[in-house]
């Protein structure tokens, strides 16, 4: 390593300067090289191929993250990021090159930071005010003499060292990690998987326990991600981790419950079983489980009551549940790809959902999932008609409750009907305060109880539950569409633009986000933007909306026009609220309302959330607008 390869190169807002220089004199009392030269901030071709050098040649790059930096879409950072995020890729997973701080409370989940940053332990240094420990730590990376025992155990050090890991959950916190299949046959595979998922089912209805739902859980599956940083990106301080070793009818489960802070084992065991009954098996080592982590984590008495207790809570955990291995399987398989937005995996987990309900029509779990596929399909625009898509959803999710009338995730399917087809908004409020209480941090009933308050125009109500939906399931980005569609509709521009650009920061592709933004930059004035972020959108009925408006809004009607036809002629069903929404934007209201009444014909989901769409804002003045929403049972 070379002499002027030991810096560090500190990146950072301009507005961030005084706490940038803070932590530069710092690591320079120290004896530290550090690239930060305020007077060199001036552009140009010459100081841009000087920045380009130091990035690629420094030992250490230093993000400041902070809200200043937050606001800013643009800004040198933000290449500076990205060059570094670049050179990173061509390095060892163990090498300590990406130091990221924060200097306030930006919260790491929702940052407008490369994903890369999130990969590593930030350290908190508020104000930019360094602790010795930190300046010490800094100086052994530079150095070369920090610890290199592996990225958990660098990532650890660090925290001990800084004091930079943050504060860990109040709440106990833990997330289920999928099971790892030694024996890596199929049938070892499944019944992995299925552990996994009653025990975080179990975990997940134990009041005063908060557990990261499964979409997330899961998205770690088959990497060898740190724990450390699981934890950071799912927001929990435990993590239950295991494996399963199955050779011939005897299978071997571990499973141990690590505390990330320290990296301690807090609880550990092997359970050997005879694997004669599959479920009886997992229900047996579920229940063993839940009884050591309620002692572990909340400090429950770990006698006779408490073993009485996790029988209770398996037992209500699996209602709904198969006895058939094979139905079992399938029913997996379809979750898995249920987790995703596309056509093709929408329509796989379909028809996984029906094999297995062929194989067991008793299935109630797998009719609730079903119904769950149907409304995805339905709500993208994919089924035969709304009539058709969510007649089927409903029938699946009454099946469901006909035999297991407690299952919350059919109750919240069959809330979303009401809402989306029915505009019932009693009936769904009766069906969603069931689901609630059955299951109040299951990610999708949140979704279907956010999605009513909306409609009826409780804004508090409405965020604070999809914020809630969003901190259990961080990294469904699905998820995080509907929250971010939520602030815009309530009139909350930079916040749906901070959710959207965080998102699209991870999911370039994520349909409608792009979408999103593109709307978020018409309401701001932003036209020229919005046009751009409408051109990148992935959903083709949401981009062709999205162009239209902005076309409008450049003066340019020619390209409006064109949009719209296209929109008209291929969705003419599916996206009659959406046309509506245009020509409300360019101020023909006969024409808007001429669509609505046909969206509010074919029951078109766009009519349940529409009282508080910005795009309207402009009929709410003319007579025949009260008139429509008295027709749906809302209020202006």
């Amino acid at each position: 390593m070379t002499e002027s390869s030991k810096a560090v190169f500190l990146s950072y807002a301009s507005q961030d300067a005084e706490a940038a220089a803070r932590i530069c004199a710092a690591l320079r009392a120290a004896g530290v090289e550090v690239w930060f030269d305020q007077s060199s901030l001036r552009g140009g071709d010459a100081w841009d191929g000087l920045i380009r050098r130091q990035v690629r040649e420094c030992a250490v790059f230093m993000p400041v993250i902070s809200a200043n930096a937050d606001t800013r879409t643009e800004g040198y950072f933000r290449l500076e990021w990205r060059l570094a995020v670049d050179r990173s890729h061509l390095m060892s997973d163990d090498r300590l090159f990406l130091l990221p701080v924060v200097i306030d409370d930006t919260p790491e989940p929702t940052a407008r930071v490369p994903d890369r940053f999130r990969e590593r332990q930030w350290s908190k240094l508020p104000a930019g005010e360094c602790s010795p420990a930190f300046v010490e730590w800094v100086t052994q990376v530079v150095t070369g003499s920090a610890p290199s025992s592996g990225p958990r155990a660098i990532v650890s050090s660090a925290a001990q060292i800084s004091g930079a890991m943050a504060a860990p959950p109040k709440t106990p916190s833990i997330a289920v990690l999928p099971l790892l299949n030694i024996s890596r046959d199929e049938e070892g595979e499944h019944f992995a998987d299925g552990l996994a998922e009653e025990l975080l089912s179990v975990l997940a209805s134990i009041p005063g326990l908060r557990v990261a739902s499964r979409t997330s859980s899961f998205s770690f599956k088959g990497t060898n991600t740190d724990l450390a940083i699981i934890a950071s990106k799912l927001n929990v301080a435990t993590l239950l981790e295991g494996s399963v070793r199955k050779a011939g009818k005897r299978v071997r489960i571990t499973a141990q419950l690590i505390r990330v802070a320290d990296d301690s084992h807090l609880w550990s065991k092997i359970y050997d079983r005879e694997l004669d009954d599959i479920f009886e098996v997992q229900d047996d080592i579920a229940q063993s489980v839940v009884k050591e982590l309620r002692t572990a984590l909340m400090g429950s008495d770990a006698g006779p009551a408490a073993a009485a207790e996790a029988r209770a809570e398996v037992k209500a955990a699996t209602v709904g549940r198969t006895g058939n291995a094979k139905a079992y399987e399938l029913y997996l398989q379809a979750r898995s790809f249920a987790d995703k937005m596309t056509e093709a995996e929408g329509a796989r987990s379909i028809a996984l959902y029906e094999q297995a309900l062929a194989l067991d029509p008793s299935f109630a779990q797998a009719w609730a999932g079903l119904s769950a596929a149907l409304l995805l399909r339905t709500n993208n625009g994919l089924a035969a008609s709304y009539a058709e898509g969510y007649e089927a959803a409903r029938k699946a999710a009454s099946t469901a409750l006909d035999i297991a009338p407690g299952l919350a995730e059919a109750h919240a399917c069959l809330g979303t009907v009401l809402i989306s087809y029915d505009w019932d908004w009693r009936a769904a409020d009766e069906e969603l305060h069931r689901a609630l209480t059955v299951a109040p941090n299951n990610g999708d009933v949140l979704i279907a109880a956010g999605t009513l308050a909306t409609a009826l125009g409780r804004e508090e109500e409405s965020i604070r539950l999809f914020r809630q939906a969003t901190s259990l399931d961080p990294l469904r980005a699905s998820l995080r569409v509907w929250l971010g569609l939520t602030l815009y509709i309530f009139g909350r521009y930079d916040e749906a633009e901070k959710e959207a650009l965080s998102v699209l920061e991870g999911n370039p592709s994520q349909g409608r986000m792009c979408g999103l933004l593109s709307y978020v930059r018409l309401q701001q004035g932003r036209a020229g933007e919005a046009l751009e972020f409408a051109e990148r959108e992935s959903t083709t009925w949401t981009r062709l909306t999205a162009q239209a408006l902005a076309e409008h809004s450049l003066g340019n009607a020619a390209g409006s026009d064109a949009a719209l036809s296209r929109l008209t002629a291929e969705f003419d069903i599916d996206a009659a609220f959406q046309i509506a929404e245009i020509h409300a934007w360019r101020g023909d209201n006969d024409r808007a309302f001429e669509w609505l009444e046909r969206a509010y014909k074919h029951h078109d989901p766009g009519l349940a959330v529409w009282n508080g769409d910005p795009l309207l804002h402009r009929l709410h003045g003319d007579q025949r607008w009260p008139k429509l929403l008295a027709k749906m049972g809302l209020r202006s």
